[in-house]
């Protein structure tokens, strides 16, 4: 066979694929089917009595602020990772938000230790923030892992480290809106510590969830 019979025989046998929306556009999606998951959560937990008050104190909108842009640029991230070719830059941008996000907390609880703040909110058992981080993360984590399984992700543990990152910072996000607790050491060791701890979990089933990228760079 020729050449030129060879590509035309290929030609002729390639299924029309459709082509993914960028990144950004997958990102809004991904957040727009998540938000109505974390609603519902807060809905059936209840919102906490003082959330009026809350919305006043500028330390709190400055870390939920932060909490949400940590998602969205983790969200964007792990879908960028699924598409080969792309820029570096875009797997370390969630690493600014995220820094800002544990400073602000971090910053917190050096100001409440200098003030003479109590060691009890660090030492006081807080289990429920696991559990509860992990019920709000669940919506956003299929809907993440569907949209990432569109695409080619050739680095599997990356992918599914930022997808994790994502649905959880979003979850940290709404557990905030009936979870009345926010004190600095608490959100750090336990609710912190449960996004960390939920994301480096999920990096466990990175090539399960994508069994045919097992050998590719992680």
């Amino acid at each position: 066979m020729k050449t030129d019979e060879l590509i035309g025989s290929l030609a002729n046998d390639v299924m029309p694929v459709r082509r993914l929306l960028l990144p950004p556009f997958r990102m809004v999606i991904w957040l727009g089917l998540s938000l109505p998951w974390i609603a519902l959560v807060i809905w059936y937990m209840g919102v906490r009595p003082d959330l009026m008050s809350r919305f006043g104190d500028g330390t709190w909108r400055i870390e939920q602020s932060l909490a949400l842009l940590t998602a969205l640029t983790a969200a964007f991230a792990a879908l960028c990772v699924s598409v080969p070719g792309r820029p570096m830059w875009e797997r370390i941008l969630p690493l600014f938000p995220l820094g800002l996000w544990v400073g602000t907390i971090v910053q917190g609880c050096i100001q409440s230790i200098a003030a003479g703040g109590p060691w009890t909110s660090l030492i006081r058992m807080d289990w429920s923030c696991t559990p509860h981080i992990a019920l709000l993360g669940i919506g956003p984590a299929v809907v993440m892992i569907a949209l990432v399984r569109k695409g080619a992700p050739v680095a599997p543990y990356v992918t599914i480290g930022y997808a994790a990152l994502a649905a959880t910072a979003l979850a940290a996000f709404g557990l905030r809106f009936f979870h009345a607790e926010d004190a600095s050491l608490m959100i750090l060791v336990w609710q912190l510590g449960s996004v960390a701890l939920l994301t480096a979990a999920c990096t466990l089933f990175a090539e399960r969830l994508f069994p045919w990228r097992a050998v590719a760079p992680r």
